[in-house]
């Protein structure tokens, strides 16, 4: 093994952490007989050789030995070596994408290129692994082959062959997996495919399977679905709950004998492969061939050998024994152990992840499916169900009064993971959680050890029952805040807080007052002082203008400015009860050009309305060469309205600079101080097209403005979002955690603008 690897210039070459001269030691440790040694070797690659998915010329050098270990039966753990190659080989870069690639990235994906085209030239070797005595290299073979052979036809054809005597419950799964990948990679198949799917949805030995083949058949044919698809995907979960668990996962295949068709095969007449498609599967010894059309036909060859079921272990145990190591993958798997213990199944959750990725914008059914699921006597689906309510909730609109209040009962039970999972949704879901808040405020009384969490590096934080609850409005988290803020150390979040609750956090103004006073200005100040200001800012509580003047003046210089930026907010939202602060804040807008002037002279215009004092600031603020600052500076004049007219012209200019987001702080501003709307809606719109997160700010002003006409284009945008099932700022792969609260926001605003219940003129 490895004849060669010692021949190339490893040295020559880098990954992720420097020179490759490594990567020999990596790969023999890949073939070693110690499980701790594999699994060490196999963090490496992903860590360095394939670190985030990227490949390097190293990377490349490593494909014919990695080939080497996954057709060497002494090898073991070669299914994590068969993932590790899909994912080498499997990048897929359309046009679209080297349309956008730079002249630094062209070493980068013509390296994709190349690792694509070298996996996928070897990859005719997956086909012998489908059926090869080691289970974990069965259960990573069908997406390999799925993701990286040429001739998709014939993969499915084996796919189909291979599964009704395929014992591993866990690798069948992986089978119906792979159809799909081949439906989605392959669209003239995704009909075929999705036939297929149908039948084994319907006929399947297993609801497992049943299960697997709904939810690939959402993915790649919705259309295909069943109308009664909840009730049926209900049934398949109580069935997969009632039935005895099977050792290692496996099942008896269905098949000659057993009573039943066998799943991988035609049945009937409406199964019959179209004209000219294929009937027979590839031999597990075929060879691979040039690339050819997917839907074409193949020459009739050998069936795979079906392998003896008795002596074949499961999945899970084919992966290799289990060891703990200092790794990634082995934290992982740590993790996985623990997240997935006592499950029957623990496969189901990705199942049934996949089939609401497919059922999409099917608000109803995905929101139907979950209430049952939540319903579950079993803990685990229903920990599952809360953290799939959430993402269905972060990115599409419905009305979810019953889903909340699912969610909220699970706040009771006596599992820690079902409860804490309940609490973090809950979070994230402002006033949409107003169905769980009795819930939320009876686990609030009942653990007042969660009100505050610590962490080792990091200050402390507030329980996400206190801000779910906070988050609402609701009165019943006072108590909880005033305990964090006796508290040595503050909760870094606790303004956040108090914001929420709005008047009925005004109890809390006097020990926000004198924690502030307490303050020690040192080089800490800035994370002891900022939550309380921000409190106090939240209150509008002028009362404590001497005690943030203090820390206005005695602002350290380590972090001095953000500080000093928080107590001018604190200023301007006193308004006229800062009055106080006036000579300081008129000392500040003599230093004209500075973020701090600018903030200066925003306090010291709500506190004590003298334009002629801060309208030169402001206006050399709008000159300033950076848009932070200029944006500062457009916000400021629009605040002062009709007194600051003379600066129109300015603002005008400013609709057409590149920084989208100053285009609209200066078209709002330029409608605040001229009352024009033509120009500074016209901005708008055109800025809401272009960027989906600027338009809660634009709908916000065009609410301010008054009744939108009817028929006006601003109307035409406003129905449009309206009607929208998907958030606006919903996003594949992240979320922010006030994502919900945005969107509930901007379409409060725009019903607000349609009915006409802003103030002011109208275009």
């Amino acid at each position: 093994m490895f004849s060669g690897i010692d021949e190339v210039d490893w040295a020559s070459m880098e990954h992720a952490y420097g020179p490759a001269d490594d990567v020999p030691e990596l790969l023999r440790g890949l073939a070693s007989d110690d499980p701790a040694e594999r699994e060490a070797a196999l963090d490496g690659m992903y860590g360095a050789v394939h670190h985030q998915g990227d490949v390097y010329a190293c990377t490349l050098a490593c494909i014919p030995f990695l080939f080497e270990l996954v057709v060497d039966p002494g090898v073991q753990d070669r299914g994590g070596v068969v993932e590790l190659l899909t994912s080498i080989g499997g990048f897929d870069l359309d046009e679209d994408d080297e349309a956008e690639i730079d002249e630094d990235e062209i070493e980068g994906a013509a390296n994709y290129a190349m690792a694509a085209a070298a996996v996928t030239a070897g990859a005719g070797v997956f086909f012998e692994l489908i059926a090869d005595e080691d289970p974990g290299v069965r259960l990573a073979a069908p997406l390999a082959l799925a993701t990286l052979h040429r001739h998709p036809v014939r993969v499915l054809a084996l796919l189909r062959e291979r599964l009704p005597v395929e014992p591993d419950e866990e690798v069948r799964l992986a089978l119906v997996e792979a159809a799909g990948r081949v439906a989605l990679r392959h669209r003239p198949l995704a009909e075929r495919v999705g036939k297929w799917l149908g039948l084994l949805a319907s006929r399947a030995d297993s609801p497992g399977l049943r299960l697997a083949a709904l939810a690939q058949l959402a993915r790649c044919s919705p259309d295909g679905l069943p109308g009664d698809v909840v009730p049926v995907v209900s049934g398949l979960l109580r069935e997969m709950r009632s039935a005895p668990e099977e050792s290692g996962g496996r099942v008896e295949p269905a098949g000659p004998g057993t009573g039943a068709p066998p799943v991988g095969i035609p049945a009937r007449e409406d199964d019959e492969p179209e004209p000219g498609s294929d009937t027979t599967a590839p031999s597990a010894q075929a060879p691979a061939a040039a690339d050819s059309e997917p839907v074409e036909p193949i020459e009739p060859v050998e069936p795979v050998q079906a392998v003896d079921p008795e002596p074949v272990a499961s999945a899970e145990a084919g992966r290799g024994e289990h060891v703990v190591t200092p790794t990634l993958v082995g934290h992982l798997r740590s993790l996985y152990a623990q997240e997935n213990a006592g499950r029957g199944a623990p496969w189901a959750a990705d199942l049934l992840r996949t089939l609401h990725v497919g059922l999409d914008d099917r608000v109803g059914d995905r929101t139907a499916l979950l209430a049952d699921q939540l319903r579950s006597p079993d803990r685990h689906q229903r920990i599952d169900a809360v953290r799939m309510s959430g993402g269905l909730i972060r990115a599409w609109r419905g009305p979810y009064e019953e889903l909340v209040a699912l969610v909220g009962e699970q706040l009771a039970d006596p599992e820690p993971r079902l409860a804490e999972a309940a609490s973090h949704v809950l979070e994230e879901l402002f006033g949409l959680a107003a169905p769980a808040a009795d819930a939320l405020a009876a686990r609030l009384a009942a653990d007042p050890g969660g009100w505050v969490k610590t962490w080792a590096g990091g200050p402390p934080g507030l329980g996400s029952t206190v801000k779910a609850l906070a988050r609402l409005g609701d009165a019943r988290a006072v108590p909880a805040l005033a305990a964090a803020l006796e508290r040595e150390q503050v909760a870094h979040d606790v303004g956040f807080a108090v914001g929420c609750l709005g008047a009925a956090a005004r109890p809390l103004a006097g020990v926000l007052r004198r924690r502030l006073a307490d303050v020690e200005l040192d080089e800490n100040a800035y994370d002891r002082a900022s939550p309380l200001l921000a409190g106090l800012t939240a209150l509008r509580a002028g009362e404590a203008t001497p005690e943030v003047l203090r820390v206005l003046r005695g602002a350290p210089e380590y972090r001095g400015a953000w500080l000093r930026t928080a107590a001018l907010r604190a200023l301007g939202a006193f308004g006229p009860a800062a009055r106080e602060a006036v000579p300081e804040l008129r000392a500040l807008v003599r230093r004209p050009g500075t973020a701090s002037a600018t903030e200066a002279a925003e306090a010291l215009w709500a506190a004590s309305g003298d334009a002629d004092a801060v309208l030169p600031v402001l206006i050399e603020g709008l000159e300033s060469d950076q848009v932070h600052d200029r944006r500062s500076a457009a916000v400021a004049l629009g605040a002062l309205g009709p007194r600051a007219a003379v600066v129109a012209p300015r603002l005008r200019g400013l609709l057409a600079h590149d920084e989208l987001w100053l285009r609209v702080d200066a078209a709002i501003a330029l409608w605040e101080v001229s009352g024009r709307t033509r120009e500074t809606v016209a901005a708008l719109l055109t800025a809401w097209e272009q960027n989906r997160h600027v338009r809660v700010r634009v709908a916000e002003c065009l609410a301010r403005m008054g009744p939108v006409p009817e028929g006006s284009a601003a109307a035409h945008v406003l129905r449009s979002e309206l009607v929208s099932v998907r958030r606006h700022n919903a996003m594949d792969g992240g979320y922010g955690s006030h994502d919900i609260h945005e969107d509930e926001k901007l379409l409060a605003l725009c019903r607000q603008a349609l009915r006409g219940a802003g103030k002011g003129s109208t275009p």
